[in-house]
């Protein structure tokens, strides 16, 4: 961009960059504080990465952070780091660290210039939303025995196994700060949701706090007042045998990142109505945490909380993410006394509003629901991913996808053959002549499933100037759960453009499943649903004649 598009921009770009900073200060705060490497390591995060991915740009509007999945994993390699038989303090782990999350960063530098981000939409809803949902829940728990003012047991089992211990022993100082903490969060968004709800949670929650005795409850404690400085001595102090533990878990790392950001840089587009480069994205993202780990700082991605809040406040340009970094230097540099007296309990509370508000409450219930293969994967994935690993949840859960998948269509294939296709007199019907070009005819052939639900949600978006569409699923034999939400999406945009939707040729068992996914009759009337071509054309017919009438 030129001078003169940032000048056309400015007024949103420093409102955007503003309220992503206020967002991004108690988070940052926050996950810092749960990596193990302190507070100002996320704050060092929410600065460094956020100035030099938005410079490379391959998403304007996306804002880059600490984030929960990133933070798990970082949290989990600095504890195995100090466990390590040489090491006996984080200062003894630190050039492991260092090492594995600038390596994570030189990753996807590499995914970027392969061109790795093409293969992210293979990733099906239901391993997404059990991936997120594990997250939500390790956030919740790793913060439980906080928020009640006790120490996190070691272990994801302990601290399953003690989750009564905190409330038996009821500190009332931390219960009283962190229930304030999250009353306030959840209350200001019924007041106005231009409120910056977590902000004003922690302030308020510290304020209190000074009326409380200070013996009673933890805080943060003094963080630099300066900016950090490079922590090249490791270099010196790696040890060969120290390579292989680095170079997976920065696998781990970079892989997570890819997804975490590509996700967000998605949700960027749909607001926007753009497309993001995701490769350079992956690029800026890269570089970003480098030089982020290189200063004592946690990885990060894109977040999702900080690109909505930027977009929604006006935010339109690389230049937010690059005003909202400078913002918290401001705030480090000159508030660092304050914010050394924010109570434990508090950022805890807002940790586990993250964790609450990562958990895809609706996507798990839906998919529950439908008691099949897709549930299954969910519970899979949800399970590995909290009492293991992470990305090893999200290949077996695609994994299981893609046996399901192949076997549905194994299925469906054999049935076919047997019955014949039924089908060709109505692909022969053509539309009158004088709703050619009134109506859109968009046939599907092959299942609808993840792997191609991105291809027509594009194919969709360039669909203008129509008065009605008809999609047309005589030759859809299956479609699962990331083809039905791709295709309620598409259905709603098309409303939006005040452009008639028709869906014929669903057969008994897709119609099914429309059904038991509210997608009919919430989204797509019952009447606008036909089993036949011939049907929904006679439909439009009769209701364009009567509109012209």
């Amino acid at each position: 961009m030129g001078f003169l598009d940032y000048k056309s921009t400015f007024k949103g770009d420093l409102t955007g960059g503003l309220t992503a900073a206020i967002i991004a200060l108690p988070m940052g705060l926050a996950f810092g504080l749960q990596s193990g490497l302190g507070a100002e390591a996320g704050m060092y995060t929410a600065i460094i990465l956020a100035i030099i991915a938005s410079i490379v740009a391959g998403t304007k509007t996306l804002i880059s952070d600490p984030t929960g999945p990133m933070t798990i994993v970082a949290a989990t390699i600095v504890h195995s780091a100090i466990s390590l038989p040489n090491n006996n303090s984080l200062d003894d782990a630190l050039p492991i660290i260092i090492a594995t999350f600038a390596l994570a960063g030189i990753f996807q530098i590499v995914f970027g210039l392969i061109n790795i981000s093409k293969y992210v939409k293979y990733i099906s809803y239901p391993v997404l939303s059990g991936f997120m949902g594990g997250i939500g829940v390790i956030i919740i728990l790793f913060q439980w025995h906080n928020f009640f003012g006790e120490k996190t047991p070691k272990g994801i089992i302990n601290i399953i196994s003690h989750l009564p211990d905190p409330v038996i022993h009821h500190h009332w100082s931390s219960i009283i700060l962190g229930g304030t903490t999250l009353l306030l969060i959840y209350l200001i968004p019924l007041i106005s949701k231009k409120l910056p709800a977590g902000l004003i949670a922690l302030i308020s929650a510290t304020v209190v706090s000074l009326f409380m005795d200070e013996t009673s409850f933890l805080v943060i404690g003094k963080i630099p007042s300066d900016l950090p400085s490079l922590k090249l001595e490791f270099l010196s102090t790696l040890k060969i045998s120290d390579l292989s533990m680095i170079t997976i878990s920065a696998l781990t790392l970079a892989g997570l990142g890819t997804i975490d950001t590509l996700l967000t840089s998605v949700v960027a587009d749909n607001i926007t109505k753009t497309k993001h480069n995701g490769n350079r994205e992956l690029i800026g993202q890269g570089i970003g945490n480098f030089v982020s780990a290189l200063f004592g700082g946690l990885p990060g991605a894109g977040s999702t909380t900080g690109t909505v809040a930027n977009i929604n406040s006006n935010g339109r340009s690389n230049l937010s993410g690059i005003l909202k970094g400078l913002f918290l230097i401001i705030i480090l540099l000159g508030f660092s006394n304050y914010v050394r007296v924010i109570p434990i309990p508090v950022l805890s509370a807002l940790l586990i509003s993250v964790g609450i508000g990562i958990i895809d409450f609706k996507g798990i219930k839906r998919l529950i629901k439908l008691r099949n293969s897709d549930t299954f994967v969910l519970l899979v994935v949800i399970t590995i991913t909290i009492f293991a690993d992470l990305l090893i949840a999200v290949g077996v859960g695609m994994v299981i996808s893609s046996f399901f998948f192949m076997q549905k269509m194994g299925e469906i294939v054999n049935q076919r053959s047997k019955k014949g296709n039924l089908m060709d007199i109505e692909k022969k019907l053509k539309l009158p002549e004088k709703l050619q070009n009134r109506i859109f005819d968009f046939e599907l052939e092959g299942p609808l499933f993840y792997g191609f639900s991105d291809q027509f949600k594009s194919q969709a978006e360039k669909i203008v100037d129509k008065d009605a569409v008809i999609i047309n699923m005589s030759n859809v034999p299956y479609i699962d759960a990331s083809g039905i939400y791709v295709l309620e999406e598409i259905i709603t945009n098309f409303k939006a453009k005040s452009i008639d939707v028709i869906v014929v040729g669903i057969n008994d068992h897709i119609f099914k499943q429309f059904q038991e996914l509210e997608l009919i009759p919430s989204i797509l009337p019952e009447e606008n649903a036909y089993n036949s071509v011939r049907a929904g054309v006679k439909y439009l017919k009769y209701k364009f004649e009567k509109k012209n009438n």
